[in-house]
């Protein structure tokens, strides 16, 4: 992509959960169709400036990090305080991170239930409402939740992953509809198994404790949910979100638009 095609030169986006997995990908889209980025998440705080940097020189925009803990309405307001400080603003919200824990209900820890719901579906929510009055004065705004193929169908051993990510759908819908006739659209993007660190170290494990290769370990997590038996790639998903925030997807609201090889299609 040249620097004169860069189609979000001149916008600030902020994605939470991005550095690594489906939002590292995410953020690189934007940072290469030329849009500044606010990184957020969590590991090692020389690897993130490393990885920060490198985005900022690869792509030559204006990338900053901010380690704000989205379980925290409060962190969540000092983030987008904190983008509109280093990068200007916030024109295109990504709310991407996630947590997970599989456990039958009638075992489900408490605990667990309240920090999935707080980080999957009420941090959305809070990023939402501090982005928006922005947006609505500028009159443009993009909004995309990345939800789950589990927000459209569920799975066992994951009640809270699956209400939360329903509800992000739902949360979509409304926020969609409350900006309907305006320049901000609100999407939420409902990916299957994508193959991310996370998910390879899942096909190792089962691999390992089923004495299978790789490879075969691969074939059966795929082959228990995902008709087309391939993964989705972090860069799929970030083509999208970048496809979203295109003038021509202005008129694509509300949508929950599945990338999951056929799985809900069941």
């Amino acid at each position: 992509m040249t620097v004169s095609t860069r189609p979000l030169r001149g916008k600030r986006a902020m994605v939470t959960g991005s550095t690594s997995g489906i939002g590292l990908g995410i953020a690189r889209a934007l940072a290469e169709a030329g849009a500044d980025v606010m990184l957020n998440g969590f590991g090692d705080p020389k690897e993130i400036e490393s990885l920060r940097t490198r985005i900022a020189a690869d792509y030559r925009v204006n990338t900053a990090f901010n380690d704000a803990d989205i379980s925290r309405p409060s962190a969540i307001c000092e983030m987008v305080q904190d983008a509109k400080q280093k990068l200007g603003g916030v024109d295109i919200l990504v709310n991407n991170a996630g947590i997970q824990h599989t456990s039958p209900i009638d075992s489900f820890p408490d605990d667990k239930w309240d920090a999935i719901i707080a980080i999957n579906l009420s941090s959305n929510f809070h990023a939402i409402k501090a982005v928006l009055p922005e947006m609505k004065q500028q009159n443009w705004g993009r909004i995309i939740n990345i939800a789950s193929v589990h927000g459209l169908v569920a799975s066992t051993d994951k009640a809270a992953y699956v209400a939360s990510k329903h509800g992000v759908l739902g949360l979509t819908k409304v926020v969609a509809l409350e900006t309907a006739t305006t320049g901000i659209t609100c999407n939420a993007i409902c990916p299957g198994w994508v193959l991310t660190p996370l998910v390879e170290k899942q096909i190792d494990d089962l691999a390992a404790r089923q004495k299978l290769s790789v490879e075969k370990a691969r074939e059966q997590l795929l082959g228990e949910k995902q008709p087309s038996r391939a993964f989705a790639t972090p860069e799929q998903i970030g083509a999208l979100v970048v496809f979203l925030c295109s003038d021509q997807a202005a008129q694509i609201r509300g949508a929950a638009l599945p990338v999951d090889g056929a799985w809900a299609a069941q």
